[in-house]
């Protein structure tokens, strides 16, 4: 306190002498000018010094909730502002404002006006979303279209039919319905359905080109399905070149026909292992993908034996295995076997879609009795239909037997009953 006393008098006495003497100036003028100049430096100085301590005061005070003293507002205006890092001496309402004034405000130029960003629509994300809907309707047309044209053919009567009327083929009929079924799912075609229907005898391979034959012609119509007889229609060599002639010309105006109607037609040659080779060389030409629209939309069936003699081997080695697997190998590895011999004997069976049909069982053979007695109308008799499938040939493989000419005597005997 003696410093700021000092300090305080010693102001009031420059102030004094400043207003009180002007002799005293005058005298002060005729002085020498560097004492004048460093008795002023000194009293600016105090003056200096004393405002800030005035303005701390007061602002100490103030911080303490005291009532402020009267402050000049001349020295209010030439007081510096005084900026201190101490935040805890502040009061909580200084650092709110503190706070509010820290914030960051964004600023325009006053010649521009404020908006508001807007929030733009892509126009790409509705193209994608119509895309979608477009693809979703022409999918969903499609399959709309591919169950229609099936459902023409009615396959699935077809599927029943040939498992009520033909007696242990049950893999090879699935193999026919799912290739048919992929065929005609749709009506443009790359190259033409060629199925190969390869067995021993009396094993149901004539009787399912009947059934076909039957059933296309109720859902195409007669003029779309030709069942050709080799034995009937081209028995003798010297005839094959005609033969060959007239087949062409039937088909050809068969697929036209059809390419009219838009339907499929249905070709199924019977005892292909007589068929002559001028014969076998003109399908061979029709199978092949080269060729106008209206000769790709057909379906072949070749029915013969040929092979018949690696199925029985193949079936007789395999029967003491699983019936799954061996049913799933005679459709795979016996598939195989037969295109290597069927295509060593004509090249036409290298388009084809080969369908094994294995050996048939005693309990199969029993059902073909059973089947015919009903047909011919005879009380079907179990011991009686046991007793007439004792009478025929059968091969032993463990505790199996096997038909030797499966159904193929079955009408003969039941006509003698």
């Amino acid at each position: 306190m003696s410093v700021r006393s000092s300090l305080f008098s010693s102001a009031q006495m420059s102030e004094v002498d400043i207003s009180e003497s002007p002799m005293e100036e005058e005298s002060q003028t005729e002085a020498p000018a560097h004492s004048l100049s460093n008795f002023s430096s000194k009293l600016r100085a105090m003056i200096r010094i004393r405002r800030k301590y005035q303005v701390m005061k007061k602002r100490r005070a103030e911080m303490n909730g005291e009532p402020a003293r009267s402050v000049n507002p001349i020295q209010r205006a030439m007081a510096p502002e005084v900026f201190t890092f101490d935040r805890a001496s502040l009061s909580p309402s200084l650092l709110r404002k503190r706070k509010k004034k820290r914030k960051s405000r964004v600023l325009f130029p006053n010649d521009s006006r404020k908006y508001l960003p807007a929030k733009e629509r892509s126009r790409a994300k509705n193209c994608l979303f119509m895309l979608s809907i477009i693809v979703f309707i022409q999918v969903y047309n499609a399959i709309e279209n591919l169950d229609d044209h099936v459902q023409k053919y009615d396959l699935e009567g077809l599927e029943k039919t040939m498992k009520r009327e033909v007696f242990g083929q049950r893999e090879a009929m699935e193999s026919i319905q799912e290739l048919l079924t992929d065929y005609l799912s749709t009506y443009v075609h790359n190259k033409p359905l060629v199925l190969s229907i390869n067995g021993p005898s009396g094993v149901g391979k004539s009787h399912l080109g009947r059934i076909l034959a039957r059933h296309f012609r109720s859902v195409v119509s007669e003029e779309l399905v030709l069942q050709y007889f080799v034995l009937h229609h081209c028995p003798l060599e010297d005839q094959a070149p005609q033969c060959a002639q007239e087949l062409s010309t039937r088909i050809a105006e068969m697929v036209n026909h059809g390419e009219a109607e838009e339907k499929i037609p249905v070709f199924i040659f019977d005892e292909v292992e007589f068929m002559h080779g001028e014969l076998l060389d003109s399908l061979h030409g029709l199978f092949q993908a080269n060729q106008t629209n209206e000769f790709l939309n057909a379906i072949y069936v070749l029915i013969s034996n040929i092979g018949q003699g690696e199925i029985t081997k193949f079936v007789l080695q395999n029967s003491s295995s699983n019936d799954s697997f061996g049913k799933h190998k005679l459709g795979q590895e016996l598939g195989k076997q037969l295109r290597g011999n069927l295509v060593h004997y004509h090249s036409v069976w290298a388009e084809a879609d080969i369908v094994p049909f294995s050996l048939l069982e005693k309990s199969h053979v029993m059902a073909c009795f059973l089947d015919e007695m009903t047909r011919e109308g005879f009380y079907p008799d179990s011991s009686h239909i046991e007793r007439l499938a004792a009478e025929i040939s059968y091969y032993t493989a463990g505790d199996r037997e096997y038909s030797m000419n499966g159904c193929k005597q079955v009408v003969a005997k039941v006509n003698l009953l």
